[in-house]
């Protein structure tokens, strides 16, 4: 039998992959088994860490809150502070409250006052 060469879809794949994986280093963005594997990886990684993304600035957010109600010598800690926030009903989410911690200082202060009394 003669031999039949493949067409071009296989090798436009292999290109495809190729060009996702140029970035790579070393085998990794050049033999092709190597790259499906990394680029398998890759997708899985970015799958994951966007959910990880967000829980990583949750913890950012409640850092900062803490830090600076620590620092403004208030009577409670940041758990206090979420608690009396829901009691009297204002709502001011985490990442609002962080990024007034650290623009206005004193304005985060008034808002803590206002929660106690």
């Amino acid at each position: 039998m003669t031999r039949i060469k493949r067409g071009y879809i296989a090798r436009r794949r292999r290109t495809k992959m190729r060009l996702f994986a140029s970035s790579f280093r070393g085998a990794h963005s050049r033999l092709t088994r190597t790259i499906t594997q990394q680029k398998i990886r890759a997708l899985a990684s970015a799958h994951r860490d966007r959910d990880r993304k967000k829980r990583d600035f949750r913890r950012l957010w409640i850092t900062r809150i803490n830090a600076a109600i620590r620092d403004n010598k208030v009577s409670y800690s940041y758990s206090g502070l979420i608690h009396n926030l829901y009691k009297s009903q204002l709502l001011l989410n985490r990442k609002i409250l962080a990024q007034i911690a650290i623009l206005n200082k004193n304005c985060l202060y008034m808002i803590s006052n206002e929660i106690i009394t």
